[in-house]
């Protein structure tokens, strides 16, 4: 009994060690940081992006845009892969991406004010004016790997 009790006991200290070591020189967790996005429109995409597009994963054809706006990052530093998220409607009022919020990203948001677009393609028979709504981005101000 005392064998194993000894032997237990260099474990345990190690262990508590490390535990303790880990909140004292842990690095400093990288928090979500919010983008605003506004001054929100849309227009046809250029021929050369344009041209053959279908839906992702059918061979439906489809209408390429390209979303542009103001990203607005108030953190200070930049925002690297920051995801964008929105909802587009059609002339309908139907989803154009049903139950998928997530529309993309934008690779850097320097501090402040600055433009950003984003290509999306609508599936040929869903009319427009597209309805762009509840449009947000989120990243880190930090490299993440993806």
């Amino acid at each position: 009994m005392t064998k194993l009790i000894r032997f237990q006991f260099p474990i345990v200290a190690i262990a508590c060690g490390l535990w303790i070591c880990s909140w004292v020189i842990a690095p400093a967790a990288l928090a979500l940081t919010q983008i605003r996005l506004f001054d929100l429109t849309y227009h046809d995409c250029p021929p050369e992006l344009a041209e053959g597009t279908t839906m992702s994963g059918t061979s439906m054809l489809a209408n390429c845009f390209i979303v542009t706006g103001k990203a607005e990052n108030k953190s200070g530093k930049p925002v690297l892969n920051a995801d964008i998220f929105g909802r587009i409607y059609d002339a309908n009022n139907n989803s154009i991406m049903e139950n998928r919020t997530r529309l993309g990203a934008i690779e850097e948001v320097p501090p402040g004010i600055s433009d950003f677009d984003l290509r999306i393609s609508v599936p040929i028979n869903q009319p427009t004016p597209l309805k762009l709504e509840q449009f947000k981005a989120a990243g880190f101000t930090g490299k993440v790997r993806r």
